[in-house]
């Protein structure tokens, strides 16, 4: 059975909606200019933010996922004309639903990322790590794992039958 993490040891799993015109672009920049931020982001390139659905969002933190960042063009900047609005007024409605969740306010988070803010991206990923880390491991939304079931005793009919 697996040890369960202590707080000393545990280090937040967050997955990233990238927009491949600019937030992609911004996290590329960061990294072919050394720009130190943490280790703790996985990237999903997506064409737009508009095109994350929501659902998406919650199954990342059903499947094991503790914060999430989507992020996009900024408005007026959207390659697609209007994905970032489309984006910014499904985030609204999905805090929303989120909250009737339980699920913590800055557990999923959204911002704007140009191509050539590559210190922003690094800053945006440090903020949404550490509120992350502050929330602690996402126990909400997480689907239960074998390590997590109880023990089941299998009773075998005929044995009982013949005693």
């Amino acid at each position: 059975m697996a040890e369960p993490h202590t707080t000393a040891d545990w280090e937040p799993k967050i997955l990233a909606f990238l927009c491949n015109w600019c937030s992609y672009a911004g996290a590329d920049l960061a990294g072919t200019s050394r720009i130190q931020y943490p280790p703790n982001v996985r990237v999903i390139r997506v064409p737009c933010s508009g095109r994350v659905n929501p659902i998406y969002i919650v199954e990342a933190l059903r499947q094991g996922a503790d914060g999430v960042l989507v992020s996009g063009c900024h408005p007026g900047d959207c390659h697609y004309l209007a994905g970032n609005y489309f984006a910014r007024r499904r985030f609204a409605m999905l805090q929303r639903y989120l909250e009737y969740l339980g699920v913590e306010k800055g557990r999923v988070q959204f911002s704007w990322v140009s191509a050539s803010e590559a210190s922003r991206f690094a800053e945006v990923v440090t903020k949404v790590t550490e509120d992350v880390r502050l929330l602690g491991p996402n126990r909400r939304l997480r689907m239960a794992t074998l390590d997590d079931a109880p023990a089941v005793e299998i009773v075998d009919p005929s044995v009982e039958a013949e005693e």
